[in-house]
């Protein structure tokens, strides 16, 4: 990025923000907490979970191991475990994919609109 860009990205996440960028329940958010290791959510004095753009990029790497890959979650930590950087890598060329997607998406449902 370059230095005249600004980024929007958050410096902190809400569980409910986390659920609904998956399109899970705040549950299932709570259990891989628990589950893996590599999600370390910061709590603010309330107790709130807040999570980093690091803990959303491991859940991303989660989720796809589990739901997209079908891993168990025993198979998923052994992933982690073994092949972190190889599996990060992969999870984030299918998220730069999807959004690539969605933006063609994007721009073929304006087009349609156009016409």
């Amino acid at each position: 990025m370059s230095d005249n860009e600004l980024s929007f990205e958050k410096l902190y996440y809400t569980i409910s923000e986390v659920a609904a960028m998956f399109k899970v329940n705040t549950s299932l958010i709570r259990f891989w907490e628990k589950e893996f290791e590599v999600i370390k959510p910061h709590k603010n004095k309330k107790g709130n979970r807040l999570f980093t753009q690091s803990d959303i990029n491991n859940f991303y790497t989660i989720f796809h191991l589990v739901k997209e890959k079908g891993y168990t979650l025993q198979g998923a930590k052994e992933v982690l475990k073994n092949k972190k950087s190889e599996t990060l890598e992969n999870a984030e060329i299918i998220q730069s994919l999807n959004k690539v997607r969605n933006f063609l998406t994007d721009i073929k449902n304006m087009m349609k609109a156009d016409d």
